[in-house]
């Protein structure tokens, strides 16, 4: 994961010292080189690729939360009724038309 980063970075400031010492080239215009094609991608594409991380790290915290309580003799919550994704049985009465 970090060889993409590091390597990206290295890229887009390559072209941002291209872009300031070329002689029609200007810091303002390094300086947004560096951001628009280096920092903004960089973070999102860092942001992408460490989800899984952070996703395991989720599951862990939660699973030592649960054998916490558990240790400690606590019931866990119960789940909500429509925790199946079932709908409850004749939620709404049928409406009929008088004769």
């Amino acid at each position: 994961m970090y060889l993409v980063v590091i390597a990206w970075f290295y890229v887009a400031l390559m072209m941002a010292v291209a872009e300031a010492t070329h002689a029609d080239g200007t810091l303002l215009g390094a300086l947004a080189t560096f951001v628009l094609y280096g920092a903004v991608p960089i973070a999102i594409v860092a942001y992408l690729m460490a989800t899984p991380m952070r996703r395991k790290a989720r599951r862990a915290r939660e699973a030592a939360e649960q054998a916490a309580a558990h240790a400690a003799g606590e019931t866990p919550p119960s789940d909500p009724p429509d925790r199946g994704g079932e709908s409850a049985a004749d939620a709404v009465a049928p409406v009929r038309k008088e004769t």
